[in-house]
């Protein structure tokens, strides 16, 4: 059983925030694969299914992004997952320019209060999917910045981006973390969101 987790905010108030790109990213996965409804399971909503071969629970935290890690640790007991490589979050990155994807194991948490709670709970060797959602170019406007809306002109490139890592979400479930990566930015460049890397 592998565990992939969206990160967000409860609450069609937060629905549509920069901040809740992880929750639309695991609702993309369970749309494009078929996987049943979601329901009311580790604090949060879940729905388990398969990608490929692999069983795989999706996972909305229900608490708010900075207990995120109360409903990690739940489902992570609940499974008995011996490993944290065998959870996968998609969380929002400022790091990085809008659409674009990076993979890594552990690393710093950069300010991600939804990180912080995970890495408190369960460690921090588990993998994230930093989505790019570019950064406000100050620091005082960030909180804001990801709290709010994604403007009309950036929606094309957020459902292409999320469309994107649901065909390919079974490299993920299979640990070919560069070869999803690769997918990703390739389907992106072909459909004209290509852009110049940011800082990883």
């Amino acid at each position: 059983m592998l565990l992939f987790v969206g990160l967000g905010n409860p609450g069609e108030k937060y629905a549509h925030n920069r901040h809740n790109i992880g929750f639309v990213a695991v609702q993309a996965i369970a749309k494009r694969h078929g996987f049943p409804p979601w329901r009311r399971r580790f604090q949060g909503v879940a729905t388990e299914g398969t990608l490929g071969r692999e069983k795989v629970l999706l996972l909305m935290p229900g608490t708010y992004m900075n207990e995120s890690g109360n409903a990690v640790a739940e489902a992570m007991h609940f499974y008995k997952l011996p490993k944290l490589s065998d959870v996968v979050v998609f969380q929002d990155e400022l790091e990085l320019p809008p659409g674009k994807v990076r993979v890594k194991v552990g690393g710093g948490i950069a300010g991600h209060n939804g990180l912080r709670s995970i890495t408190a709970h369960v460690g921090n060797d588990y993998r994230r999917v930093r989505l790019g959602i570019g950064h406000p170019g100050v620091k005082d406007q960030v909180h804001s910045y990801v709290l709010a809306d994604f403007a009309k002109s950036e929606r094309g490139w957020v459902e292409a981006l999320t469309d994107i890592i649901a065909d390919n979400a079974d490299y993920l479930a299979r640990g070919e973390d560069a070869s999803f990566q690769n997918k990703v930015h390739l389907a992106m460049d072909a459909k004209g969101f290509g852009q110049p890397d940011g800082k990883a």
